[in-house]
């Protein structure tokens, strides 16, 4: 399926996007409903998203040949109040299978929490794996973590993927590559002195914890119990700002957030500090979809290749 083409739901500031292209992908649609996130999709990718995707009927979305969508986690978040498909943002799931009975695309993949999976003991997953099946799909999930991606981040999500044609047998990646933080941290003498956490936050650190890593992130959780590790916790779009300190002492840089998502240098930021921060925490591990998405460009080309061989 070299040269596929492909469109962008829930789209943030292109996760999807970024993996896709870099394997011969065409982005024909994509949609995102915050403001900010559109301005920075439409910086860096020359297309502009459409905003909310109940408002787009099946008409206005081209034929594609893969769908791309981390749909609204905060229904199924650890961090949300995990009401599920009782949540309005949850039933944003059904708009994904709207167009994917509309368009039939020939793979899909999906990207959520990792708490999705066990949502409601496993009954939402059930209820999603049900109704992708129902529209025609041979469907996979896995729970895989971006730390075994290269990128020194623990960030642990549930991924779908789905193929119209049944013949296809997938395996998810299973890529143990430790990303290293000195690849990901710019040097302190580079990063503005506003990044720097207050001494009166620096000093409570210091007390309370000593870490045997160098570099690391210092992380505190809701409890105030501080961990550090050669690698970050998980980003999150609306954690406090003291989150995570990069050896207890500064905040990541935008920039530095961006690479801990797989974002390349080239990556144009159009937005502020918060707005960044946001959206990188908002955002999708660039490097584990593009193993996933290869892995099924394999799997369904051999699918092809075999096929063939029958028919000769």
């Amino acid at each position: 399926m070299a040269n596929f083409t492909f469109i962008d739901l829930f789209a943030g500031i292109g996760g999807f996007h970024q993996a896709a292209h870099s394997l011969g992908g065409i982005c024909l649609f994509a949609s995102e409903i915050d403001s900010e996130a559109k301005r920075a999709y439409a910086a860096n990718y020359g297309l502009e998203p459409y905003g909310d995707i109940t408002k787009v009927s099946n008409d206005e979305i081209p034929c594609h040949d893969v769908l791309f969508a981390g749909f609204p986690c905060q229904p199924f978040s650890i961090i949300g109040n995990r009401l599920g498909f009782d949540d309005i943002r949850g039933t944003l799931f059904f708009e994904i299978a709207r167009i994917l009975e509309a368009k039939k695309p020939q793979l899909f993949v999906l990207e959520n929490v990792k708490q999705l999976s066990r949502h409601n003991y496993g009954k939402t997953m059930k209820t999603i794996v049900y109704t992708l099946e129902n529209i025609g799909y041979k469907v996979y999930w896995n729970v895989l973590n971006a730390l075994d991606f290269g990128l020194p981040q623990k960030r642990e999500r549930t991924i779908i993927v789905g193929f119209l044609d049944h013949s296809v047998c997938f395996s998810f990646p299973a890529i143990k590559t430790i990303g290293k933080l000195e690849d990901i941290l710019q040097p302190d003498e580079e990063v503005d002195l506003k990044h720097f956490a207050s001494s009166y936050i620096l000093n409570k650190r210091l007390a309370a914890h000593s870490s045997q890593y160098y570099p690391s992130i210092w992380h505190e959780n809701k409890s105030g119990n501080i961990s550090s590790y050669p690698y970050s916790c998980a980003l999150r779009a609306g954690a406090s700002y003291n989150y995570l300190l990069v050896n207890g002492q500064r905040r990541l840089t935008p920039r530095e957030m961006l690479r801990l998502q797989g974002f390349p240098d080239s990556f144009q930021i159009v937005c502020n500090d918060s707005q960044t921060r946001k959206q990188a925490g908002n955002a999708v591990p660039v490097n584990m979809i593009k193993s996933v998405l290869q892995e099924a460009l394999n799997a369904k080309a051999e699918a092809q290749r075999q096929q063939g061989e029958r028919a000769i």
